[in-house]
């Protein structure tokens, strides 16, 4: 298996800060939270890997982290949206603080919070964060890509080891805490069977969602 270059993937650097991010873009009713464009899995299908930060007419490049004053500010009156989503191109449990604070206020304002996640937060947090999670999101939606670690090494490139696993370990957990859980894999990949990823995401207790390649958003 070939390694990424990086060890994670890092927020993207720039000599000239953006003078206008996008920290929140609309798609349709949903709301959604650029939260961090790092990340532990450097997948071959993304489109920041293959040199795009673009999602629609959105510019996603992040040159710093911004925080969750920032990202209120930006939201505006949240209550117009059906809901709102974590989800840039990167894994938002890797700023577990911001993103339990901006989804604690959507819930308060009653809208509905879904997060997009890779399945390793409680790899990279060291603790089981579902608890934490249950509190202020309403829905996960889990990245499992691969039926096999074989295959979601070959085309997700985990910078850390035990990624397959934990991902799995963390889809069979989250249904105790938040009942609305999905394990999503992509249609043409190389190798990929999604009959299969669709058999263990029942077997784990959880939804599945067949999403096509080359479509995001």
């Amino acid at each position: 298996m070939s390694k990424p270059n990086i060890s994670i993937t890092s927020e993207s650097q720039s000599s000239k800060v953006a003078s206008k991010e996008t920290l929140v873009y609309t798609i349709d009713d949903t709301l959604y939270i650029n939260l961090t464009d790092r990340c532990t899995l450097a997948c071959e299908f993304c489109p920041k890997i293959q040199g795009s930060m673009d999602v629609h007419e959105y510019n996603l490049l992040l040159s710093t982290r911004h925080e969750t004053d920032e990202y209120l500010k930006e939201m505006g009156d949240i209550s117009r949206y059906k809901e709102v989503v974590f989800c840039g191109f990167g894994e938002p449990t890797l700023r577990l603080k911001q993103l339990l604070e901006i989804a604690h206020y959507c819930k308060q304002s009653g809208t509905r919070v879904r997060v997009n996640s890779d399945g390793l937060g409680n790899l990279v947090n060291k603790r089981n964060i579902l608890p934490e999670l249950a509190h202020c999101v309403d829905a996960l939606s889990i990245s499992m890509n691969a039926q096999n670690e074989a295959i979601y090494n070959q085309h997700c490139l985990p910078a850390l080891q035990g990624s397959y696993q934990n991902m799995l370990d963390f889809l069979g957990l989250a249904p105790e805490y938040i009942s609305d859980t999905t394990a999503t894999a992509i249609e043409g990949l190389e190798g990929v069977d999604i009959d299969a990823c669709e058999a263990q995401a029942i077997e784990l207790g959880v939804k599945f969602r067949k999403r096509v390649l080359d479509i995001v958003g």
